[in-house]
């Protein structure tokens, strides 16, 4: 590749490890807590820096995290790595703060008629509602991130336009927030678009790090992961084994797989901290766990790098 490559610019990218919660939070069949925290404990040893272990919602909404408590207990814990839990009001942080996560994530929809058909808010209005979450974190410890989920669009209104997330963006800094993932729900985002979005929100707003997180529905995954890398942006959130889906946006199957990522960018060049054979090996595991076939291309395909 040329030195003077568009690419050159970013060396080093740091994949936020989302499997645990993102990835088996849409699977039919339930691992038991040793199975989570063993895959957990694997893609450390193999380089993750940032885990999404789990949530602290209601166990009738996803079942599938109803054991995040458990999970949060009795993991063992490693300096030099963030282990974050995703929640939806005060009750979420508050079992996040007994069971020792220091690290929490919101979520919120960019989409209007989503936000408003599920929680009867605008998505500034659902910001604005977890004061009292940024409050006790404050005063507990907890540092808050904060994600804007379809932050690209949404099949019933289509595209989301940049101008409809900045008001969001200004709500979640009114709470404290300035760490913010740009999330494709959906898979509906496209590479231009990707840049686009990317470059204008780190113009706007330079005080926040900014994270993107991409589903491969529509096959455009690993493309917009270098579009934001295009654009300047150094943290992905990714998946083991492409697992994934929202069960509150239907058809959103498939997160971008940890492998296949650090694969493409390693052929590029530009480093992840991650041991890729480590990687296959824990993604042929998953696929054992979850006892059907996953959408990783290097599990299928193998590796066209040493």
């Amino acid at each position: 590749m040329s030195q003077n490559s568009e690419f050159n610019k970013v060396n080093y990218i740091e994949i936020c490890e989302v499997g645990p919660r993102d990835g088996l939070q849409n699977e039919e069949k339930l691992l038991t807590v040793d199975q989570k925290i063993e895959l957990i404990e694997e893609v450390v040893a193999a380089g993750a820096k940032i885990i999404e272990i789990g949530s602290f919602v209601h166990p009738k909404a996803v079942p599938q995290m109803a054991d995040t408590d458990e999970v949060a207990k009795r993991l063992k814990r490693y300096d030099g790595v963030e282990y974050r839990a995703l929640i939806m009001n005060l009750k979420g942080v508050e079992r996040a703060e007994a069971n020792g996560i220091t690290k929490a994530k919101l979520t919120v929809s960019a989409s209007r008629a989503h936000s408003l058909s599920n929680l009867n808010k605008t998505p500034e209005e659902a910001v604005k509602g977890f004061e009292e979450v940024a409050n006790f974190a404050a005063k507990k410890g907890i540092t808050i991130s904060g994600a804007i989920s379809t932050g690209f669009g949404y099949p019933n209104e289509g595209i989301i336009p940049i101008e409809d997330i900045y008001p969001i963006i200004d709500s979640y800094l009114q709470i404290g927030v300035t760490e913010l993932s740009l999330s494709d729900t959906t898979g509906m985002a496209n590479p231009q678009q990707v840049y686009e979005y990317a470059k204008a929100v780190k113009e706007k707003y330079p005080q926040i790090l900014w994270n993107l997180h991409f589903h491969n529905t529509r096959g455009m995954g690993l493309a917009n992961v270098v579009a934001g890398m295009q654009a300047g942006i150094t943290r992905f959130d990714a998946c083991f084994g492409g697992l994934g889906g929202c069960p509150f946006a239907p058809g959103a199957s498939g997160n971008i797989a940890t492998e296949d990522v650090v694969h493409m960018v390693n052929a590029m060049g530009v480093r992840t901290d991650y041991d890729l054979d480590k990687l296959i090996t824990l993604a042929r595991k998953v696929q054992d766990y979850v006892g059907r076939e996953v959408s990783s291309f290097i599990l299928k395909a193998g590796k066209s790098i040493v």
